[in-house]
Protein backbone atom coordinates (compact mmCIF):
# COMPACT_ATOMS: atom_id res chain seq x y z
CA UNK A 1 0.00 0.00 0.00
CA UNK A 2 1.32 3.45 -0.55
CA UNK A 3 -0.17 7.27 -0.17
CA UNK A 4 0.38 8.30 -3.39
CA UNK A 5 -2.40 9.92 -5.83
CA UNK A 6 -0.50 9.57 -9.32
CA UNK A 7 -3.04 12.49 -10.64
CA UNK A 8 -2.13 14.56 -7.70
CA UNK A 9 0.06 16.74 -9.62
CA UNK A 10 0.50 19.24 -6.64
CA UNK A 11 2.32 16.09 -4.44
CA UNK A 12 4.27 14.60 -6.95
CA UNK A 13 5.87 17.88 -7.79
CA UNK A 14 6.76 17.96 -4.32
CA UNK A 15 8.57 14.53 -4.19
CA UNK A 16 10.43 15.43 -7.65
CA UNK A 17 12.94 18.06 -6.15
CA UNK A 18 15.14 17.24 -9.17
CA UNK A 19 12.40 17.93 -12.12
CA UNK A 20 12.39 14.91 -13.60
CA UNK A 21 9.02 14.63 -15.33
CA UNK A 22 9.94 17.86 -17.29
CA UNK A 23 13.17 16.81 -18.22
CA UNK A 24 11.22 13.61 -19.37
CA UNK A 25 8.63 15.93 -21.46
CA UNK A 26 11.33 17.45 -22.81
CA UNK A 27 12.32 14.67 -24.61
CA UNK A 28 11.27 15.66 -28.17
CA UNK A 29 12.62 19.17 -27.15
CA UNK A 30 15.92 17.44 -26.62
CA UNK A 31 15.99 15.47 -29.96
CA UNK A 32 15.27 18.99 -32.05
CA UNK A 33 18.27 20.67 -30.12
CA UNK A 34 20.54 18.23 -30.59
CA UNK A 35 19.78 17.75 -34.05
CA UNK A 36 20.47 21.54 -34.74
CA UNK A 37 24.02 21.65 -32.61
CA UNK A 38 25.12 18.45 -34.00
CA UNK A 39 24.65 19.71 -37.45
CA UNK A 40 26.77 22.71 -37.29
CA UNK A 41 29.89 20.69 -35.50
CA UNK A 42 32.44 19.64 -37.95
CA UNK A 43 33.84 16.17 -37.89
CA UNK A 44 36.85 14.67 -39.86
CA UNK A 45 35.39 12.05 -42.88
CA UNK A 46 35.83 8.24 -41.80
CA UNK A 47 38.21 6.92 -44.65
CA UNK A 48 37.56 3.57 -45.84
CA UNK A 49 39.96 1.55 -43.17
CA UNK A 50 37.97 2.21 -40.30
CA UNK A 51 36.92 -1.34 -39.36
CA UNK A 52 35.06 -0.90 -36.06
CA UNK A 53 33.97 1.45 -33.45
CA UNK A 54 34.70 1.52 -29.47
CA UNK A 55 32.79 3.68 -27.06
CA UNK A 56 34.10 3.86 -24.17
CA UNK A 57 31.51 4.80 -21.21
CA UNK A 58 29.65 3.98 -18.06
CA UNK A 59 25.79 4.02 -17.30
CA UNK A 60 23.72 6.82 -18.67
CA UNK A 61 26.55 7.83 -21.04
CA UNK A 62 26.39 4.57 -23.19
CA UNK A 63 23.17 3.99 -23.36
CA UNK A 64 22.83 6.04 -26.98
CA UNK A 65 25.65 4.00 -28.88
CA UNK A 66 23.29 0.82 -27.06
CA UNK A 67 20.14 1.71 -28.67
CA UNK A 68 21.89 2.92 -31.94
CA UNK A 69 23.40 -0.36 -32.01
CA UNK A 70 19.68 -2.19 -31.88
CA UNK A 71 18.07 -0.04 -34.09
CA UNK A 72 20.76 0.30 -37.03
CA UNK A 73 22.27 -3.59 -36.25
CA UNK A 74 21.25 -4.81 -39.93
CA UNK A 75 22.23 -1.13 -41.81
CA UNK A 76 25.95 -0.31 -39.67
CA UNK A 77 28.59 -1.78 -42.48
CA UNK A 78 31.05 -1.69 -39.48
CA UNK A 79 30.15 -2.78 -35.37
CA UNK A 80 29.90 -0.66 -32.28
CA UNK A 81 31.34 -2.27 -29.20
CA UNK A 82 30.49 -1.14 -25.78
CA UNK A 83 33.49 -1.08 -23.12
CA UNK A 84 32.08 -0.31 -19.95
CA UNK A 85 34.87 -0.68 -18.14
CA UNK A 86 38.70 0.85 -17.65
CA UNK A 87 40.14 -1.65 -20.63
CA UNK A 88 41.14 -0.89 -24.03
CA UNK A 89 39.73 -4.50 -26.03
CA UNK A 90 42.93 -5.73 -27.70
CA UNK A 91 41.61 -4.93 -31.07
CA UNK A 92 41.58 -1.61 -31.15
CA UNK A 93 44.09 -0.09 -33.67
CA UNK A 94 44.62 2.51 -36.16
CA UNK A 95 41.21 1.02 -37.97
CA UNK A 96 39.30 1.76 -34.97
CA UNK A 97 37.25 5.22 -34.34
CA UNK A 98 37.68 5.59 -30.47
CA UNK A 99 34.52 7.65 -28.78
CA UNK A 100 35.01 8.57 -25.44
CA UNK A 101 31.66 9.39 -24.02
CA UNK A 102 30.97 10.97 -20.72
CA UNK A 103 27.89 12.80 -19.77
CA UNK A 104 29.39 14.58 -17.10
CA UNK A 105 32.95 14.95 -18.72
CA UNK A 106 34.38 13.43 -15.49
CA UNK A 107 33.56 9.92 -15.47
CA UNK A 108 36.86 8.40 -14.58
CA UNK A 109 36.80 4.71 -16.58
CA UNK A 110 36.27 6.34 -19.81
CA UNK A 111 38.58 9.24 -18.98
CA UNK A 112 41.40 6.52 -18.64
CA UNK A 113 40.96 4.92 -21.75
CA UNK A 114 42.37 7.48 -23.56
CA UNK A 115 45.89 7.52 -22.98
CA UNK A 116 45.97 3.56 -24.47
CA UNK A 117 43.81 4.25 -27.23
CA UNK A 118 46.03 6.74 -28.17
CA UNK A 119 48.90 4.51 -27.97
CA UNK A 120 46.97 2.22 -30.38
CA UNK A 121 46.74 4.54 -33.30
CA UNK A 122 43.13 4.89 -32.98
CA UNK A 123 40.64 8.04 -34.47
CA UNK A 124 39.34 9.56 -30.90
CA UNK A 125 36.62 11.84 -30.29
CA UNK A 126 34.36 12.86 -27.27
CA UNK A 127 31.35 13.25 -26.58
CA UNK A 128 29.70 15.03 -23.61
CA UNK A 129 27.69 17.78 -22.16
CA UNK A 130 28.78 21.37 -21.42
CA UNK A 131 29.39 22.21 -17.63
CA UNK A 132 32.41 23.17 -15.92
CA UNK A 133 35.08 21.10 -14.64
CA UNK A 134 34.62 18.88 -17.56
CA UNK A 135 38.00 17.17 -17.30
CA UNK A 136 36.88 15.59 -21.18
CA UNK A 137 36.70 18.93 -22.99
CA UNK A 138 39.61 19.72 -21.28
CA UNK A 139 41.68 16.44 -22.80
CA UNK A 140 40.34 16.64 -26.11
CA UNK A 141 41.40 20.65 -26.25
CA UNK A 142 45.20 19.51 -24.46
CA UNK A 143 45.24 16.61 -26.74
CA UNK A 144 43.95 17.96 -29.99
CA UNK A 145 41.27 15.54 -30.83
CA UNK A 146 37.37 16.26 -31.92
CA UNK A 147 34.78 16.78 -29.00
CA UNK A 148 31.15 17.08 -28.99
CA UNK A 149 30.29 19.54 -26.85
CA UNK A 150 26.31 19.77 -26.29
CA UNK A 151 24.61 22.63 -24.01
CA UNK A 152 21.99 20.09 -22.55
CA UNK A 153 19.58 22.75 -21.79
CA UNK A 154 16.49 20.62 -22.10
CA UNK A 155 17.67 18.30 -19.52
CA UNK A 156 16.99 20.33 -16.44
CA UNK A 157 17.31 17.64 -14.22
CA UNK A 158 21.67 16.79 -15.15
CA UNK A 159 20.82 13.34 -15.01
CA UNK A 160 22.14 11.74 -18.24
CA UNK A 161 19.73 9.05 -18.10
CA UNK A 162 17.35 11.94 -18.71
CA UNK A 163 18.75 13.39 -21.87
CA UNK A 164 19.01 10.94 -23.92
CA UNK A 165 17.52 13.02 -26.80
CA UNK A 166 20.84 14.51 -26.38
CA UNK A 167 22.97 11.01 -26.71
CA UNK A 168 21.11 9.34 -29.08
CA UNK A 169 20.85 12.09 -31.86
CA UNK A 170 24.50 13.26 -31.08
CA UNK A 171 25.65 10.05 -31.86
CA UNK A 172 23.59 9.29 -35.04
CA UNK A 173 24.50 12.86 -36.64
CA UNK A 174 28.72 12.04 -35.65
CA UNK A 175 27.83 8.51 -37.51
CA UNK A 176 26.33 10.00 -40.12
CA UNK A 177 29.12 12.97 -40.68
CA UNK A 178 31.93 10.46 -40.90
CA UNK A 179 30.00 8.19 -43.23
CA UNK A 180 29.60 5.07 -41.62
CA UNK A 181 26.06 5.05 -41.05
CA UNK A 182 22.90 6.63 -43.50
CA UNK A 183 20.57 8.36 -42.23
CA UNK A 184 17.43 10.78 -43.02
CA UNK A 185 17.55 13.81 -40.68
CA UNK A 186 13.54 14.44 -41.77
CA UNK A 187 13.26 10.65 -39.58
CA UNK A 188 15.02 12.14 -36.26
CA UNK A 189 12.34 15.11 -36.94
CA UNK A 190 9.66 12.80 -37.16
CA UNK A 191 10.40 10.96 -34.35
CA UNK A 192 10.02 14.01 -32.35
CA UNK A 193 6.52 15.11 -33.97
CA UNK A 194 5.56 11.73 -33.04
CA UNK A 195 6.55 12.03 -29.17
CA UNK A 196 4.57 15.35 -28.97
CA UNK A 197 1.26 13.58 -29.44
CA UNK A 198 2.47 10.88 -27.71
CA UNK A 199 2.51 12.86 -24.30
CA UNK A 200 -0.43 14.06 -24.42
CA UNK A 201 -1.66 10.65 -22.91
CA UNK A 202 1.56 10.02 -20.94
CA UNK A 203 1.92 13.16 -19.40
CA UNK A 204 1.13 14.27 -15.51
CA UNK A 205 -1.83 16.62 -17.15
CA UNK A 206 -3.51 13.40 -17.86
CA UNK A 207 -5.92 12.27 -15.57
CA UNK A 208 -7.88 9.92 -17.49
CA UNK A 209 -6.38 7.02 -19.47
CA UNK A 210 -2.73 7.40 -18.92
CA UNK A 211 -1.04 3.44 -20.04
CA UNK A 212 2.00 4.30 -18.22
CA UNK A 213 0.49 5.14 -15.09
CA UNK A 214 -1.87 1.71 -15.34
CA UNK A 215 1.49 0.00 -15.89
CA UNK A 216 3.07 1.37 -13.07
CA UNK A 217 0.09 0.41 -10.39
CA UNK A 218 0.28 -3.13 -12.08
CA UNK A 219 4.58 -3.30 -11.48
CA UNK A 220 4.07 -1.65 -8.02
CA UNK A 221 5.62 -3.64 -5.23
CA UNK A 222 6.76 -6.23 -7.71
CA UNK A 223 10.32 -6.94 -9.93
CA UNK A 224 10.07 -6.08 -13.35
CA UNK A 225 11.26 -8.80 -15.96
CA UNK A 226 11.42 -6.63 -19.51
CA UNK A 227 11.01 -8.75 -22.53
CA UNK A 228 11.65 -7.89 -26.13
CA UNK A 229 13.90 -8.43 -28.95
CA UNK A 230 16.15 -7.85 -32.30
CA UNK A 231 15.97 -4.07 -32.47
CA UNK A 232 14.73 -3.31 -29.00
CA UNK A 233 17.42 -4.65 -27.19
CA UNK A 234 19.41 -1.47 -26.40
CA UNK A 235 16.33 0.43 -24.98
CA UNK A 236 15.84 -2.77 -22.54
CA UNK A 237 18.99 -2.33 -21.35
CA UNK A 238 18.27 1.59 -21.25
CA UNK A 239 14.52 0.87 -19.09
CA UNK A 240 16.49 -1.70 -17.02
CA UNK A 241 18.31 1.48 -16.30
CA UNK A 242 16.03 3.64 -15.23
CA UNK A 243 13.89 1.23 -13.78
CA UNK A 244 16.73 1.11 -11.16
CA UNK A 245 17.78 4.89 -11.13
CA UNK A 246 14.82 6.12 -11.71
CA UNK A 247 11.89 4.30 -9.81
CA UNK A 248 14.80 2.58 -7.26
CA UNK A 249 13.24 -0.31 -8.06
CA UNK A 250 15.19 -3.60 -9.49
CA UNK A 251 14.57 -4.62 -12.88
CA UNK A 252 16.10 -7.39 -15.51
CA UNK A 253 15.56 -7.87 -19.26
CA UNK A 254 15.82 -10.51 -21.34
CA UNK A 255 15.85 -11.14 -25.35
CA UNK A 256 14.39 -12.84 -27.78
CA UNK A 257 14.80 -15.24 -29.49
CA UNK A 258 18.17 -16.41 -26.81
CA UNK A 259 15.86 -16.23 -23.71
CA UNK A 260 13.50 -19.38 -25.49
CA UNK A 261 16.67 -21.52 -25.17
CA UNK A 262 16.91 -21.01 -21.36
CA UNK A 263 15.35 -18.84 -19.00
CA UNK A 264 12.13 -20.43 -19.82
CA UNK A 265 13.14 -23.42 -18.08
CA UNK A 266 13.95 -21.21 -14.68
CA UNK A 267 10.46 -19.60 -13.97
CA UNK A 268 9.28 -22.19 -11.37
CA UNK A 269 11.59 -21.68 -8.77
CA UNK A 270 11.73 -19.84 -6.48
CA UNK A 271 8.16 -20.85 -5.37
CA UNK A 272 7.67 -17.04 -4.54
CA UNK A 273 7.91 -15.76 -8.28
CA UNK A 274 4.25 -15.66 -9.18
CA UNK A 275 4.27 -13.30 -5.97
CA UNK A 276 7.38 -10.94 -6.98
CA UNK A 277 7.57 -10.92 -10.36
CA UNK A 278 6.03 -9.44 -13.77
CA UNK A 279 6.74 -9.74 -17.23
CA UNK A 280 6.32 -6.97 -19.63
CA UNK A 281 6.62 -8.12 -22.70
CA UNK A 282 7.15 -5.02 -25.23
CA UNK A 283 5.33 -5.82 -28.52
CA UNK A 284 5.59 -4.30 -31.98
CA UNK A 285 4.51 -5.29 -36.11
CA UNK A 286 8.27 -4.29 -36.71
CA UNK A 287 9.82 -7.20 -35.26
CA UNK A 288 10.59 -10.61 -37.47
CA UNK A 289 7.91 -12.54 -37.85
CA UNK A 290 9.27 -15.40 -35.57
CA UNK A 291 10.09 -13.12 -33.18
CA UNK A 292 6.62 -12.52 -33.02
CA UNK A 293 4.97 -15.95 -32.64
CA UNK A 294 8.06 -16.12 -29.88
CA UNK A 295 6.53 -13.34 -28.09
CA UNK A 296 3.12 -15.72 -28.54
CA UNK A 297 4.71 -18.63 -26.87
CA UNK A 298 6.72 -16.92 -24.04
CA UNK A 299 3.78 -15.19 -22.73
CA UNK A 300 1.89 -18.63 -22.76
CA UNK A 301 4.57 -19.98 -20.35
CA UNK A 302 4.63 -17.48 -18.47
CA UNK A 303 0.81 -17.52 -18.05
CA UNK A 304 1.11 -21.16 -17.24
CA UNK A 305 3.72 -20.47 -14.29
CA UNK A 306 0.97 -17.83 -12.57
CA UNK A 307 3.59 -14.96 -12.87
CA UNK A 308 1.54 -11.80 -13.59
CA UNK A 309 1.99 -10.22 -17.67
CA UNK A 310 1.37 -6.90 -18.94
CA UNK A 311 1.89 -6.24 -22.57
CA UNK A 312 2.90 -2.92 -23.98
CA UNK A 313 2.61 -2.17 -28.14
CA UNK A 314 4.65 0.40 -30.03
CA UNK A 315 3.37 1.84 -33.14
CA UNK A 316 5.93 4.13 -34.81
CA UNK A 317 6.26 3.62 -38.36
CA UNK A 318 10.00 3.23 -38.36
CA UNK A 319 12.42 1.19 -36.10
CA UNK A 320 13.62 4.52 -34.54
CA UNK A 321 10.18 6.35 -33.93
CA UNK A 322 9.20 3.24 -31.79
CA UNK A 323 12.66 2.99 -30.35
CA UNK A 324 12.07 6.62 -29.04
CA UNK A 325 8.64 5.88 -28.63
CA UNK A 326 9.71 3.01 -25.86
CA UNK A 327 12.17 5.49 -24.62
CA UNK A 328 9.90 8.19 -23.86
CA UNK A 329 7.29 5.26 -22.46
CA UNK A 330 9.68 3.75 -19.96
CA UNK A 331 10.62 7.29 -18.85
CA UNK A 332 7.18 8.02 -17.26
CA UNK A 333 6.42 4.49 -16.64
CA UNK A 334 9.41 4.46 -14.40
CA UNK A 335 8.97 8.16 -12.73
CA UNK A 336 5.28 6.95 -12.09
CA UNK A 337 6.58 4.02 -10.50
CA UNK A 338 9.19 6.26 -8.42
CA UNK A 339 5.83 8.14 -7.17
CA UNK A 340 4.56 4.95 -5.93
CA UNK A 341 7.30 3.87 -4.51
CA UNK A 342 7.40 7.39 -2.60
CA UNK A 343 10.71 7.88 -3.92
CA UNK A 344 12.56 11.10 -5.61
CA UNK A 345 13.67 9.83 -9.22
CA UNK A 346 16.40 12.26 -9.51
CA UNK A 347 18.47 11.34 -6.54
CA UNK A 348 21.13 8.26 -6.72
CA UNK A 349 22.37 8.05 -3.29
CA UNK A 350 23.90 4.56 -3.65
CA UNK A 351 25.65 5.46 -6.85
CA UNK A 352 27.20 8.89 -5.20
CA UNK A 353 28.17 7.45 -1.97
CA UNK A 354 30.08 4.31 -4.04
CA UNK A 355 31.39 7.52 -6.03
CA UNK A 356 32.56 9.09 -3.39
CA UNK A 357 34.12 6.38 -1.76
CA UNK A 358 36.05 5.73 -4.76
CA UNK A 359 37.51 9.40 -4.76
Amino acid sequence: MNNMNLNNIKQIEKLDSGHVAESISFLPLQIRDALKQAEKFKFFSADKKIKQIVLAGMGGSNLGARIIASVFKTELKIPIIIEAGYEVPDFVDQNTLFIISSYSGSTEEPLSTFAEAKKRGAKIIGLTSAGEENKLAELAAAENFPCFIFDAGKNISSQPRLGLGYAVVSLLVILKKIGVLKIDFAEISKAADFLDIANQKLALKNKLFNPAKKMAQEIFGRQAVLIGGEFLEGNLHALRNQFCENSKNFADYLVLPDMNHYAIEGLKNPADNRDNLIFIFLESDLYHLRIEKRLALTREIVKKNKIKIFSHKLSGQTKLIQSFEMLNFGSWLTFYLAMLNEVDPSLIKSVDWFKNKLS
